[in-house]
């Protein structure tokens, strides 16, 4: 009997552009109102970007005003907040 090999979702970084299982980034999520939400089960509905668990692909998506090409809304402080305590100082 043959074994299936269960495929594994990649998705990229908006930052960085590099391509991660889902596990390894972090989801940012807009709801159906626009807000931007942080989804760490990956399971909100809405349109999402996902982004490393990096303290450069943060700033880089701050500075850069990725997120609101990408999801077409700003960010609030809040959420940049949470984004900056889950990440730490990682600067990978």
């Amino acid at each position: 009997m043959v074994q299936k090999v269960k495929k594994v979702p990649l998705r990229q970084c908006i930052a960085c552009r590099t391509k991660k299982t889902k596990r390894e980034m972090v989801r940012i999520v807009r709801d159906p109102q626009g807000k931007l939400l942080l989804d760490l089960k990956g399971k909100l509905p809405g349109r999402g970007a996902y982004i490393c668990v990096s303290g450069d692909c943060l700033r880089k998506a701050t500075i850069d005003h990725l997120f609101a090409r990408h999801l077409d809304a700003k960010p609030e402080a809040e959420l940049l907040t949470e984004l900056e305590n889950l990440i730490g100082d990682n600067p990978d």
